[in-house]
């Protein structure tokens, strides 16, 4: 396990003047939410995730080296193109994590990032947005020390990530990923978010997730204020203690292959998720008519056929639907005939569960 001090670089063995890397970095669908946080990006409760594997973002970054003016230098394109709304959220980044990369200020970085799903999808893509930044800045610190071993340059990176974007640190490496301190999870860390560390059955190795864009609109209401509003919430406490007891449990169930519990937990999760906004001052409410419709269609669906599909729900309307690939054609079947109609546009993404960034 790292402690923060270790991300800490003393001196660089080597020197690079220009050059360039590409990295892909998935989104992820946490199981066990993260809502609430401490000071520096800290979860108030652990959490785990699926990584996923299409819904990723596609980050290139050029560097050259500059006169060091204390300034940070960057141009940043979206699709080939200038984005300046994107700017201040990766000057904020730049200045969170220059102690622990102390080059940045003495290049000039050119950051071009595309999405494999629509930018206006209701999908986070801050998750992976800046998790492959991470990548790339790693990549760019091995060069100037190339002994640095995998396990320092993969936690260092979901430790970057995760002061750009909390759950950023999730899409790093590993199929299922835990991140936040959980006694009986070897090696967890509030710090960086790590690969699930024991025996996970089969039948969740190849598990699908189609996305359903029930409303593609921007999130009324950002995960910031959102995790801000935990820190006076009359239930916090309970629910930070049923988020250790769930992922105790999930312990079991990975190993098991119990989908019956399994199903239970993940539910359950993302209604509390829901409930704990419903019942923060200011109060809001993120699912939409058409998140219910398809929640109860779902319910009824898997009651009559005894399919194991469940949803999940991140912070707005839109509805993950989890299932087992030997069920694929079964479910994505019901879905077009019972649950697309209940889509912005009839719009749904296939994902399913993926391994991390890629070096491009």
């Amino acid at each position: 396990m790292f402690e923060i001090d270790d991300f800490i670089p003393s001196q660089y063995s080597h020197s690079i003047d220009q050059g360039s890397f590409s990295w892909s970095a998935p989104s992820n669908i946490a199981l066990v939410k993260y809502w609430g946080k401490k000071e520096n990006q800290i979860p108030a409760n652990p959490s785990v995730s699926f990584t996923l594997n299409n819904c990723k973002t596609i980050t290139t970054l050029a560097f050259a080296k500059k006169q060091n003016d204390g300034n940070f230098s960057f141009d940043l394109l979206f699709e080939g193109k200038p984005k300046e709304d994107f700017k201040p959220k990766i000057q904020k980044f730049l200045e969170r994590v220059y102690n622990y990369l102390p080059f940045l200020k003495e290049y000039h970085f050119t950051i071009n990032t595309e999405n494999t799903f629509p930018h206006s999808s209701g999908i986070a893509s801050s998750a992976s947005g800046m998790a492959a930044l991470a990548m790339n800045f790693m990549s760019l610190e091995k060069e100037l020390n190339p002994a640095m071993t995998d396990d320092y340059f993969f936690s260092k990176a979901s430790f970057l990530a995760r002061l750009g974007s909390g759950s950023a640190c999730r899409s790093v490496k590993g199929q299922v990923v835990v991140w936040g301190n959980q006694t009986n999870i070897k090696g967890s860390s509030d710090l960086y978010g790590v690969e699930y560390p024991y025996q996970i059955h089969s039948v969740f190795k190849d598990f699908q997730d189609t996305i359903l864009l029930v409303d593609k609109g921007e999130k009324l209401v950002s995960s910031t204020v959102g995790h801000d509003l935990m820190h006076n919430h009359p239930f916090a406490e309970n629910r930070f203690a049923q988020a250790h007891t769930n992922l105790d449990q999930l312990i079991t169930i990975f190993e098991s292959g119990n989908l019956e519990e399994f199903i239970k937990i993940v539910e359950s999760e993302a209604l509390t998720l829901h409930a704990m906004m419903m019942t923060s001052l200011p109060y809001f409410i993120l699912m939409k008519p058409n998140t219910l419709q398809i929640i109860n269609a779902i319910w009824k669906f898997r009651n009559e056929t005894k399919t194991p599909v469940c949803f999940t729900l991140d912070a707005g309307a839109n509805v993950h639907v989890l299932y087992p690939n030997e069920y694929k054609e079964k479910v994505l079947q019901f879905i077009k005939t019972e649950l697309v109609g209940f889509c912005q546009n009839g719009q749904y993404l296939c994902d399913e569960i993926g391994n991390g960034a890629l070096l491009l």
